[in-house]
């Protein structure tokens, strides 16, 4: 079983560690979770953490204010070291720094590490808000350590999973085919009715999250 090290970088525990944690773990406002975050935008119950396989899955509890992790909206999602739990007006790092470090060098990108630099990170008020307000912060990890495949499926799960990839990229390819290039400013450019389509599919993609995050 996974060891969960959590360390609160800002809100009114800023400077709490919880370590040598084993899943699951609860996160909320009441006496009886795993830890209790004295938030008042924290739910009583609003997340928890479990393990799953090899993987750390958090889900939000349908909380009043909702759960990020990277500075985006989640119902579901795997924990990897270095990401940043924001919950009311909390922010939470999950991982101890060596643990953080080791991801930062597999990764291999100076640019990301230097932005990510935790000594820096936990050194001032000042860069730990920059980290958490950083909106490219989930960009930067997505590029350079993208989300693998899930394994153990049923033949029916993974061909459901290889027709909604299959419906995407047919989507993005036609759009991509539309796309005029301006020689005077060398810009791409979409009409109204492809960009149209960009916006459509950028939703539908939200309602699937939210209908795997919270199913009926």
């Amino acid at each position: 079983m996974k060891s969960i090290t959590l360390r609160v970088l800002d809100g009114a525990d800023r400077g709490r560690i919880f370590e040598n944690l084993n899943a699951p773990i609860s996160i909320g406002r009441e006496e009886g979770n795993s830890i209790q975050l004295n938030d008042e935008r924290v739910s009583r119950f609003h997340l928890k953490i479990q393990q799953d396989h090899n993987e750390l899955v958090l889900t939000d509890l349908q909380s009043t204010n909702g759960t990020k992790v990277n500075n985006e909206e989640v119902q579901l999602r795997i924990l990897r070291h270095g990401d940043m739990i924001s919950v009311g007006r909390s922010t939470i790092v999950f991982g101890t720094r060596s643990q953080i470090n080791r991801r930062l060098e597999k990764l291999g990108q100076s640019g990301v590490s230097k932005k990510m630099d935790m000594s820096r990170q936990m050194s001032s008020d000042a860069s730990v808000n920059h980290w958490t307000d950083d909106p490219n912060y989930q960009l930067a990890l997505l590029d350079i350590d993208p989300p693998c495949l899930p394994e153990r499926l049923s033949p029916g799960q993974a061909a459901q999973l290889s027709e909604l990839l299959e419906y995407l990229q047919v989507h993005f390819r036609r759009i991509i085919s539309e796309v005029e290039m301006n020689p005077r400013n060398h810009a791409v450019e979409l009409n109204r009715e492809e960009w149209q389509r960009v916006i459509d599919l950028q939703s539908r993609v939200a309602e699937y999250l939210k209908s795997i995050g919270q199913p009926d």
